[in-house]
């Protein structure tokens, strides 16, 4: 019996899935396996949301397997080793994995080739299979990648698409190959009490449901805080619970604004990811330095702690980091302004927030988290880099009547419409009925110590 090995990644599913589909047209035997690597712990990855999320992905992927008559494998060790001691015990002659962007996961393939060439097992790297289109398929004359959104998307949307395979009927494992149990949720502490349920099968009924009852509204509702009628999907993206390529093609085919505005910021994903893919330091370094003289001590580590906590005294801003310490998931507006009342109004590195948000975001992705926060940082691929958000008109913007802020900020219930934004303005004893912080900062002040330290005054 010919065995193929097919190490699973961030791209938990059945659907859609190029590598499994390889693996069983060229084997009569497939392992379907995934190592949990210290690795990823030993780099700080290892985020109580992310696990909970994985271990339901993984449950339900043994599930998805288990209804063809196969299994999940998992094991716990280092990857290369674990698929070695398999590829060994199988004696599989291929291993299939799909590609991945970050330094990590480029270093890992290589050591996976050197290592199985030895054993003469060959490992086929799949591209697309967690992209819509993968990095440096389309790049500009003259680069290795494209540093503007704009005449990415152009190309990028021009690009032939592969049509979606559909999940195979039988998926025959080998006897004998030991496995780790299951992982569950259950077992995993300080997990965020909102957080949504993870696995294939929630993904793709999140996106059909989504799509007939939000998509043709989703270019005129996607930045409003209150409606809440973004797709959500984004966890299930990042662990490839749900296949983008599949989600592209399902909006493409019913077609409208919606559908187009809903494909946009797919595409927003995939620039960053081939930004990163080009650039791996941008993980951690300016992808451009602005020379940024962040601010450091007791009173800005105060500050920080009061924007991670949700009590700035900007009740929109708090409304989210809330948001986010409840759900392990942030509303994509939310996103823009917690990012920038921190890296501009207050002035830290946005290397502090990336960080806490990688903490907390279940779909705490390294390409789009970095590089949305160096987007908003400025030190990014925007091409207005000292733009500031003032987060009383934005809240007043995407929030008008004051309902996501209520939601959240509870202590604020009782001030109505779009006075909840401004509860500094109470004075006296109206003031004193609501235990609230003031804001801390005058956002005037933030904005010219902002322009100071970059040295746009």
């Amino acid at each position: 019996m010919t065995v193929a090995v097919v190490l699973y990644t961030s791209d938990l599913r059945v659907h859609d899935h190029p590598p499994l589909r390889a693996a069983l047209q060229g084997a009569q035997e497939v392992v379907p396996l995934f190592v949990r690597d210290p690795a990823v712990d030993r780099a700080g990855f290892a985020a109580p949301n992310r696990l909970a999320f994985l271990a339901d992905c993984l449950v339900d992927l043994d599930r998805a397997l288990g209804e063809r008559g196969g299994r999940l494998v998992v094991r716990e060790g280092d990857t290369v080793a674990e698929v070695r001691a398999v590829v060994r015990q199988t004696e599989a002659d291929e291993v299939h994995v799909s590609g991945g962007v970050t330094a990590f996961a480029r270093a890992r393939e290589e050591q996976l080739r050197t290592v199985l060439e030895e054993d003469g097992c060959r490992l086929y790297v799949h591209d697309g299979v967690v992209d819509v289109v993968p990095p440096g398929e389309v790049t500009p004359q003259g680069s290795d990648h494209f540093a503007v959104f704009t005449p990415y998307h152009r190309r990028w949307a021009g690009v032939p698409l592969r049509t979606p395979m559909a999940a195979p009927k039988v998926v025959r494992v080998p006897t004998g190959v030991r496995s780790e149990r299951l992982p569950r949720r259950s077992g995993i502490a300080d997990v965020s009490p909102g957080l949504a349920v993870g696995g294939e099968r929630e993904g793709r009924e999140r996106l059909a449901s989504w799509l007939a009852a939000h998509g043709d509204a989703y270019e005129q509702r996607h930045d409003d805080l209150a409606g809440d009628a973004t797709s959500r999907l984004s966890p299930y993206l990042h662990f490839g619970a749900v296949s983008a390529v599949e989600a592209v093609t399902r909006a493409r085919k019913r077609g409208g604004a919606g559908a187009d505005a809903f494909v946009r910021q797919l595409c927003w994903r995939d620039f960053h990811r081939q930004v990163l893919a080009a650039r791996p330091r941008a993980a951690g370094e300016d992808y451009r330095p602005r020379h940024d003289r962040w601010r450091r001590g007791a009173e800005a580590e105060a500050d920080l702690a009061a924007w991670r906590e949700g009590r700035t005294g900007y009740p929109v801003v708090d409304a989210a980091m809330r948001q986010l310490a409840h759900e392990g998931w942030m509303h994509n507006r939310g996103r823009l302004l917690t990012a920038s009342f921190l890296a501009k109004t207050l002035y830290v590195d946005w290397r502090e927030g990336a960080r806490h948000f990688l903490d907390l975001l279940v779909d705490g992705d390294v390409a789009n988290n970095q590089l949305n926060w160096q987007w908003v940082a400025g030190t990014g691929t925007d091409s207005r880099p000292n733009r500031v958000l003032n987060p009383v008109l934005q809240g007043k913007r995407y929030d008008p009547d004051g309902a996501y802020v209520r939601r959240w900020v509870p202590e604020l219930a009782g001030l109505d419409g779009p006075a909840v934004h401004e509860p500094w303005r109470l004075t006296g004893l109206d003031r004193a009925a609501y235990d609230y912080p003031d804001p801390v900062v005058e956002l005037s002040e933030g904005l010219e110590r902002f322009r100071r330290g970059r040295g746009t005054s």
